[in-house]
């Protein structure tokens, strides 16, 4: 499949070479896929999981954290005192209110 670059615009050779790039990413995608499934499948012929044999351990997911200040106009506005102060903390602290007279 041989391509005349010669009468290309520039333009037209960006977007060729935005497709190719974009093509190459997503063959190198498919490649990894592919050998990740085979490997695994290996695994799970011997009697192993994947996991197993890297030795990585399991995914655990956390619990979200318990509410410990509400919202005194609307108690449905929580949040947890992690992150970033939701916008009816900083508007109750900056009234003059503390923390402990948003605690739950």
């Amino acid at each position: 499949m041989a391509v005349d670059l010669s009468n290309m615009s520039l333009k037209e050779l960006k977007a060729l070479q935005s497709q190719v790039a974009r093509a190459i990413e997503g063959f190198e995608e498919r490649r990894k896929k592919d050998a990740l499934a085979a490997v695994e499948e290996t695994a799970k012929s011997l009697g192993f999981s994947l996991n197993e044999l890297v030795g990585a351990a399991p995914v655990r997911k956390r619990a979200p954290a318990k509410a410990k200040y509400a919202d005194p106009a609307n108690p449905a506005n929580t949040w947890s005192g992690r992150g970033r102060k939701p916008g009816w903390a900083v508007a109750a602290l900056k009234a003059g209110k503390t923390l402990d007279d948003l605690a739950i």
